[in-house]
Order: C-alpha cells, then sequence, then structure tokens
C-alpha cells in the first residue's frame, strides 16, 4: 500500500447520513449542558428527527442550542452499520433489531476511528518494519467492520486500541524527530513533550510549536490563532473551544473532524486534506 492509497482511505472515513437510519440521533445518551438542551436517554429517538431520518432543524442546530449534533462526527460508521451489518433493515421497520443497532453503533464508530489513525500513520513516510505493522493492524481491522452484530458486541476494543497505540506513537515521534532535526540550533526532543499537559487557556497566539506532541493535553479555549501546528501530534487531545483562526494545521497529525467541529477557526485556518472547514466556521 502506497502513501497515496492509505490518505485515499483516511479521506473515505466521512459520514453519509443519507445511507444512515439516524443512529447518532437515536442510539446515543445525551445529557442536557451547555452543548445540548434536553436529556435524551440512548435508543430514543431524538425528537427533531423525522420519518426520514434527517434532522427538521438542521440548519439551526446550534441556534437552539444543540451544538454537540454539530460537533459529532462517526466516520461513517453509521452507514456500515446501517447498510452492511444490518443489510439495510432499520430499527423502525424492524423493532426487533433496534437494541442491539444502537449497541452496535458505538462499536464500529471505534473501528472507523482505530481505522483513520491507522491509514493516516500509513500516508507518511515511516520505516518499513513500522509501516508492515501498520498494514497488518489496517487489514485486521478493516475485517472487524465486516462481522456481524454478536460478533461486534463481543469485541474486546481496549486490546486493539493498546496494541495500535504504541505503532501511532511511534510514527508520530518519526516524523516529529524529522521535523525537529531540520528546524535552526540545536533542540532536544523532549522539549517537545506536552502529553496530558494542562494547557487550558493558555495564550499561545502566534507561536511556532511544530511537532509539539500534545497526546491526550487539555487545550480547552486556548488562544491558538496564527500558532504554526504542523507536525504536532493531537491525538486525544481535548480541543474544545480553542481558537485556530489563522493557524496552520496542513500537517497536524491524527486530528480528527470532531476535534476540529469542537474548536474555533475561520477561513485562514490552514486544515488537512481529509478535514472539512466546519460550517459554523465560515458563518
Amino acid at each position: 500500500m502506497d502513501n497515496d492509497t492509505a490518505q485515499k482511505i483516511r479521506e473515505s472515513l466521512t459520514a453519509d447520513c443519507t445511507k444512515c437510519f439516524g443512529l447518532c440521533c437515536t442510539a446515543l445518551n445525551i445529557v442536557a449542558s451547555s452543548d445540548f438542551p434536553i436529556n435524551k436517554p440512548a435508543g430514543t429517538p431524538c425528537m427533531n428527527l423525522q420519518s426520514n431520518y434527517s434532522c427538521q432543524i438542521h440548519s439551526q442546530l446550534r441556534d437552539k442550542g444543540f451544538k454537540g449534533c454539530t460537533v459529532f462526527d462517526c466516520l461513517g460508521a453509521g452507514q456500515v452499520v446501517s447498510q452492511v451489518t444490518f443489510n439495510g433493515q432499520s430499527w423502525r421497520e424492524h423493532p426487533d433489531i433496534g437494541k442491539k443497532m444502537f449497541q452496535v453503533f458505538p462499536i464500529m464508530e471505534q473501528i472507523h476511528e482505530m481505522i483513520a489513525y491507522v491509514a493516516e500513520a500509513l500516508s507518511y513516510d515511516i520505516p518499513d518494519d513500522l509501516a508492515d505493522k501498520l498494514r497488518k493492524q489496517l487489514k485486521e481491522l478493516q475485517d472487524l467492520t465486516k462481522l456481524d452484530a454478536d460478533n461486534l458486541l463481543s469485541l474486546d476494543l481496549v486490546m486493539y486500541r493498546f496494541s495500535l497505540n504504541e505503532l501511532l506513537t511511534s510514527a508520530s515521534d518519526f516524523v516529529r524527530k524529522n521535523t525537529i532535526d531540520k528546524m535552526p540550533g540545536v533542540r532536544k526532543f523532549k522539549e517537545f513533550d506536552h502529553a496530558r499537559v494542562n494547557w487550558m487557556g493558555k495564550k499561545l497566539e502566534g507561536k511556532d510549536l511544530r511537532a509539539t506532541d500534545f497526546r491526550g493535553a487539555y487545550l480547552i479555549a486556548a488562544d491558538m490563532r496564527n500558532t504554526d501546528l504542523r507536525a504536532v501530534n493531537f491525538i486525544g487531545a481535548d480541543l474544545r473551544d480553542v481558537n485556530f483562526s489563522g493557524a496552520d494545521l496542513s500537517t497536524s497529525m491524527f486530528l480528527t473532524q470532531m476535534q476540529v467541529n469542537s474548536a474555533k477557526g475561520d477561513v485562514k485556518t490552514t486544515l488537512p486534506s481529509y478535514i472539512h472547514r466546519p460550517f459554523h466556521w465560515i458563518n
């Protein structure tokens, strides 16, 4: 598998709501908060879900307090569960499969997230032995998406995440070290390690943060306007309300659509090819 093929796999992991039975509007548990104005138990359709599985307030979600809906992204898991796992049978027409379908959805979502991370890692210029291990992992994860509902429900996803974490960290470290080595002056690799740091609300406007490791970092409401964030590892970072206006995220690593949707930005923010500019950034 070459880099271009891996990148195409990553870019293909996008939601197609026209092929899904409104699973994100039904399967998930919602707790009233600043992101949602209502409480909704898992398995109960949202009051805004229409009979054709579309949202009747889709264009007004943020105005009506459903900010969380505009952040969520299933990476295409919804249509796979709807059309592949359950062969196009909907929970409305076949109520007996509803409970199992709703339980499978978050599992498929996690598998798609792992596939996205692996495919992205394979799109980088990394050592052959590491690429071989990632290709094997990708094949295993892609095979999981073809399992039936019962087998999906019996999966130990923690095991898959544990084995994958080491590979993704190795890929990230390799890319980051190459970037650091090209920077002027002598820089120590550990200087760029800010994994799990708590920088909530930190003022970082205009900073050169290239090749920083922000794994699992708390960056809520940080000011990152006009910041250079190329080759930064954002896996698992909390980016809610981070201001990325004018920032360069073009080669940021393991950045998800959901992370970007939860942040702030503008038309000058540079994003990776597989990330879509959120509608609320423009409007």
